[in-house]
């Protein structure tokens, strides 16, 4: 970083813009930064249920014995779909393990 002291007069509108443009550049270097596979789709309940193919109160079984996680964001459950589909092939490898 250069050390070098420059100060000038600028107007306020120009000072305004330089320091917008400037973050908006940094901004859009560190969204391009990151991977947009980090964020979740976080999915509802009724959604989770018929993803999987089941009843809302075997989703809610699922969820108490640890089969599926639910989370708690306020007073409504939501599930992360990439978790789900994970889950619904564990399950059904389980069924076919039991069908041998």
């Amino acid at each position: 970083m250069n050390n070098d002291l420059i100060l000038t007069a600028l107007p306020l509108d120009q000072l305004r813009q330089l320091i917008a443009d400037t973050l908006k550049s940094e901004l859009s270097q560190l969204l391009e930064q990151k991977p947009n596979d980090t964020k979740e789709e976080l999915i509802t309940r009724k959604e989770a249920a018929k993803l999987l193919g089941i009843s809302l109160p075997t989703l809610l079984d699922f969820t108490k014995t640890g089969k599926i996680t639910g989370y708690r964001i306020g007073t409504r459950v939501r599930y992360k779909r990439r978790e789900l589909i994970e889950s619904l092939k564990q399950i059904q490898a389980a069924k076919s393990q039991r069908r041998l």
